[in-house]
């Protein structure tokens, strides 16, 4: 019987975890799909407290990890399949073990969300991708134009990173006015290997036939015409969707999937905590998501008193 299951190493999993550690409930953290969360896909951070310099977003969730190690954080490289939080204890599935626990901290942060094309789908890993630091230095895209949808602070860091590698970086924005920080804007301003197309969505992803990316078809909002962008890759930066799926039918959450807490961090279910991306539809930064796995974890810490546990 565990006292304390987390399930996510984002910032926030990776927090909670060290709190709950330091008050000696030995959590088992389970990783999931992507240890360390999104944050592993970002090269540079540079708005993390204490890190005047920046700091590679994977040796910073790998720090964040050996110090909750420390303290006597268990991390588990699985991932939940189902749970069963309808009693106590709370019955989740990983892998081939089926584990019990007394509270559970949900840190299941975000995924990337996609343009919803089906030839999107099918081009996925030939030319279509979701992370420029993964990405953007394989042979197929060096040298070649590529494109970046989306206009916030994530996609002009794709867009930046890829002039790197790219002959020239088209950003694709719905509007004609991006949404990014000024300075994140300046920069890409300043570039002379990106280019912006305004008042543009992708309508389709070419070429399937030819199971590769050769361009794509962009279509004006304003006036419905459509247009052909050669292009070798196309780099979806449209913001992130909470990774809550196994939970729903299980924990209240709102029509866009994100979990509702109503005080504090705590769930619709008692002993259910949650923090991170998989709630926060406003902030969504690596700080405000330490932050409010700080919090589910003194909360958890409380609860778990109050039973004398």
């Amino acid at each position: 019987m565990e006292n304390v299951v987390v399930i996510g190493t984002g910032c926030a999993g990776l927090t909670a975890a060290l709190y709950t550690a330091r008050a000696n409930l030995s959590p088992l953290v389970l990783a999931g799909a992507m240890p360390g969360g999104l944050l592993t896909t970002t090269s540079i951070v540079e708005n993390f407290p204490g890190f005047p310099e920046g700091v590679d977003g994977t040796e910073l969730m790998m720090r964040m990890q050996k110090q909750a190690e420390k303290f006597g954080a268990r991390i588990a490289y699985d991932a939940v399949e189902k749970v069963d939080l309808s009693r106590q204890p709370f019955r989740l599935v990983a892998g081939d073990k089926t584990i019990e626990t007394r509270t559970v901290i949900v840190a299941t942060g975000a995924g990337h969300r996609h343009l919803g094309l089906e030839s999107e789908r099918l081009l996925e890993k030939k030319g279509v991708t979701y992370c420029a630091t993964c990405d953007g230095a394989l042979p197929m895209f060096r040298n070649k134009p590529l494109v970046v949808v989306g206009g916030g602070d994530s996609a002009l860091e794709e867009a930046n990173y890829l002039t790197r590698f790219g002959s020239r970086v088209f950003v694709v924005h719905r509007r004609d006015a991006l949404r990014a920080s000024k300075i994140m804007q300046e920069r890409a301003f300043k570039n002379p290997k990106i280019e912006f197309v305004w008042n543009s969505v992708v309508a389709d992803v070419l070429d399937v036939k030819q199971d590769r990316v050769t361009g794509v078809v962009l279509k004006d909002v304003k006036t419905g015409q459509t247009r052909r962008l050669d292009c070798a890759g196309v780099f979806v930066a449209i913001g992130h969707a909470p990774n809550t799926q196994l939970f729903v039918n299980q924990l209240e959450m709102d029509p866009d999937g994100y979990i509702i807490c109503k005080k504090g961090t705590l769930t619709s279910v008692t002993g259910v905590f949650a923090a991170g991306d998989c709630v926060d539809r406003n902030y969504r930064q690596a700080i405000t998501a330490a932050g409010s796995g700080c919090a589910a974890a003194i909360d958890c810490e409380r609860y778990l008193a109050s039973l004398g546990a």
